[in-house]
C-alpha cells in the first residue's frame, strides 16, 4: 500500500499545483492599478463573492489544503 502511494504522490502533487495555480490565476480582484500606489479606491475594497468567483476562491483554498497534506505525506513516507 505505501509503495502505490509512493509512486502515485508525486503525480499526484503536480496535478494539485497546477489545478492550484489555474485556480488561483482565474480569481479576478476588485483593486485598479491606482489602489497600488496608495490611492483611494474604496469601493473595490470589499465586496461579496458571488457565482463563479465564489466557487475558484473555494476551490483555491481546498487544493492548497489538498497540496499542503500531500506535501506532508511525502514526508512521512
Amino acid at each position: 500500500m505505501a509503495t502505490i502511494i509512493a509512486t502515485a504522490l508525486p503525480y499526484i502533487q503536480i496535478a494539485l499545483s497546477i489545478l492550484l495555480v489555474i485556480s488561483i490565476l482565474l480569481q479576478q480582484t476588485g483593486s485598479s492599478l491606482g489602489g497600488v500606489f496608495g490611492g483611494d479606491n474604496f469601493s473595490a475594497g470589499f465586496h461579496t463573492r458571488r457565482g463563479s468567483e465564489k466557487i475558484l476562491f473555494n476551490a483555491a483554498i481546498v487544493l492548497g489544503i489538498l497540496f499542503g497534506l500531500s506535501a506532508f505525506i511525502a514526508l512521512i513516507i
